[in-house]
């Protein structure tokens, strides 16, 4: 029992120390933190669902500048997400940076798992990178575009708004991935609820739609020409495709979607220094950079580059949240054509 109370203690302290230091914002920020890190074993647990060639050039990057060791750890978002709660549940605290989709951070808030952290880095983003609860931070957002296939769709042609989608050319020529109804609350929102829910049944009926799992797999189908073209691609997939010379290219059509995501700091984090490093790391100057030259759209605001004419509408994670079976039952009910859950 002494032994156990001895732990327990240790552990309130632990946590006390981290919650001081992650709110920390003096002139000797960084040094505090290296030499916390070095302290700490000058390692850190990272959970994430971006992919692992983007997260080695991340990772690289950190290592090299910060002599901190990163052990990953990556999933689809939403295993990561019942990881983390998983062992919150237990008593467990292995990790110390989440790194994932803003709807999933928002849910661990709400679970109170995450720790609120003050970075110096904050004043340098944008509004939607900011929840006001403090604690987690969009890095980047995943943009919502539209991919085609080169060889069998032409330029000229594309649709310029989703009624244009009802023309006959694009029967069976049409794809979609089954879990984007945070793009599809955006869109339909934005077009007016009736409106939109109208136009996405008439769309399915007359032209149908092929369903895809995973937002990679899909680019890889119109880079192959099996779906020439898809409707819910990010960008960044796209664009590293398009780099490589796939023959894909992508635009967007009206309103143009994006959802943040980001990282943050595990409540009880065991390694509380290596991870603020790395979390001032990943919104700071560097990264981003590494980011928007990967093609990904970067939170901070000198980085913002233009996707077209339209502005960018960034989904609520909180409000998808509270409407979320709403928005998956009207998607699953057209796209997936499955009975609406009552």
């Amino acid at each position: 029992m002494k032994a156990l109370c001895v732990l327990l203690g240790a552990v309130l302290i632990s946590a006390a120390l981290a919650a001081d230091i992650a709110q920390y914002q003096g002139p000797d920020r960084a040094a505090r933190l290296a030499k916390g890190a070095r302290g700490e074993g000058a390692t850190l647990n990272l959970y994430t669902s971006l992919t692992v060639e983007d997260m080695a050039a991340l990772n690289g990057a950190f290592e090299k500048q910060h002599r901190v060791k990163v052990n990953l750890w990556r999933a689809a978002s939403d295993k990561v997400l019942q990881r983390v709660l998983a062992e919150a549940k237990a008593g467990r605290h292995d990790v110390d940076i989440i790194e994932t989709n803003a709807p999933p951070l928002e849910s661990l808030h709400r679970e109170g798992v995450l720790e609120r952290v003050r970075s110096p880095e904050h004043a340098a983003l944008i509004a939607a990178a900011l929840p006001a609860h403090g604690e987690w931070v969009g890095s980047r957002l995943n943009v919502f575009v539209q991919a085609y296939n080169t060889h069998l769709v032409q330029r000229a042609e594309l649709p310029k708004s989703y009624a244009e989608l009802l023309q006959p050319r694009w029967q069976g020529r049409l794809g979609i991935e089954a879990g984007d109804d945070d793009w599809f609350a955006g869109v339909v929102t934005a077009l007016g609820e009736a409106k939109g829910l109208a136009l996405f049944r008439e769309l399915v009926a007359k032209n149908g739609v092929s369903v895809r799992r995973g937002h990679t797999l899909l680019t890889n189908l119109v880079a192959s020409g099996e779906v020439p073209l898809a409707l819910t691609v990010y960008n960044f997939t796209a664009e590293q495709l398009k780099r490589k010379g796939a023959p894909l290219d992508w635009y967007v059509i009206p309103p143009v979607i994006a959802r943040a995501n980001g990282l943050a700091l595990a409540r009880g984090a065991p390694h509380p220094h290596a991870a603020l490093l790395y979390y001032d790391f990943m919104i700071g100057a560097t990264a981003q950079r590494i980011l928007a030259e990967r093609g990904f759209v970067p939170a901070r605001r000198e980085l913002q580059a233009p996707l077209g004419a339209a502005p960018l509408r960034i989904v609520d994670p909180a409000l998808l949240l509270d409407e979320g079976e709403k928005w998956t039952r009207l998607y699953e009910s057209i796209f997936l054509s499955l009975p609406p859950r009552r």
